[in-house]
């Protein structure tokens, strides 16, 4: 990003809260050494850390468990051209203990396609970034509709 480039930079304590915002965010994971992209919902913990809810025999729980992956969220208002886009980078794993299991089983995320068997993936927050878009402006003046 450049000065006056219309957007602004979010800080880390924005970037880990705007995500809350967001019913619905993306993973971006390795498949095949191929790039991957999945919507998915999901919470955020305390911490930062984001948490998915998944199929343990999901190929998302195989793929993404011990290897670096992003988290995508963010909100768009077309018509006003604003916005915001949030990416957490960072090693995902699926929580195996029992007791953490448990809790966010009371408190993490609910799956929208629930299985029989379900897991829980974290995402530790290791590199988070952030901008925002505030109703097309920048150095250039305003950019009307068409």
């Amino acid at each position: 990003m450049y000065p006056n480039d219309g957007f602004r930079e979010l800080d880390r304590r924005e970037c880990l809260r705007m995500p809350a915002k967001a019913p619905v965010g993306r993973i971006v994971y390795t498949c095949f050494a191929l790039p991957a992209v999945l919507p998915v919902n999901f919470c955020l913990d305390p911490g930062g850390a984001v948490l998915l809810r998944t199929s343990a025999a999901s190929e998302l729980a195989r793929a993404v468990d011990g290897a670096v992956v992003a988290f995508e969220a963010d909100a768009v208002d077309a018509a006003a051209r604003s916005g915001w886009s949030v990416v957490v980078t960072g090693r995902a794993g699926v929580v195996r203990e029992p007791a953490e299991h448990a809790r966010l089983c009371r408190e993490g995320p609910r799956s929208w396609v629930p299985s029989p068997e379900e897991v829980f993936v974290r995402i530790e927050p290791d590199l988070v970034t952030g901008r925002e878009l505030v109703g097309g402006r920048t150095m250039y003046g305003v950019h009307l509709a068409p």
